[in-house]
């Protein structure tokens, strides 16, 4: 399975920088992982514009959103996997930046994904995210991690 994050901005300090590197090298075990970083403002469109051009066509397109559906854990590894069945071999997550998503980023989702009734900034998403989708693969594979 390929997975992409598709996010606004770069992440600048390092410590992030650091756990994303962890869990990369953990995912790359059980997938291809990558990021795809568009530059987030000047505004809500222009944003729009630059996701749009870097969405991979034959991904499953899962948006972060706080109105999406809250998945535990398990569940989350249980939509993975199930995406895999159904032969959807690649999986992007799409993470906005601080202004949200536009309507022509949101329409193209096939799954809306939230994990708080909190804001997060997004760089520390991004973290949440990785750890969250090795944890996934974690369970998919019966390996001791998940508590």
């Amino acid at each position: 399975m390929r997975i992409t994050i598709l996010c606004a901005g770069k992440i600048k300090e390092k410590f992030y920088q650091d756990a994303i590197a962890e869990y990369s090298k953990r995912l790359s075990r059980y997938c291809k992982c990558g990021v795809i970083e568009v530059s987030d403002g000047p505004d809500i469109q222009a944003e729009a514009e630059r996701f749009l051009a870097r969405m991979p066509e034959d991904a499953f397109i899962v948006t972060l959103e706080i109105q999406g559906k809250k998945l535990n854990s398990v569940e989350l590894a249980r939509k993975i996997e199930s995406l895999g069945i159904e032969g959807k071999s690649h999986i992007c997550f799409i993470i906005g930046g601080s202004d949200g998503m536009a309507d022509e980023v949101l329409k193209k989702s096939n799954f809306r994904l939230s994990f708080s009734d909190m804001t997060f900034p997004h760089q520390l998403m991004r973290v949440i995210l990785f750890e969250q989708i090795y944890r996934s693969f974690r369970i998919i594979a019966n390996e001791p991690y998940h508590k």
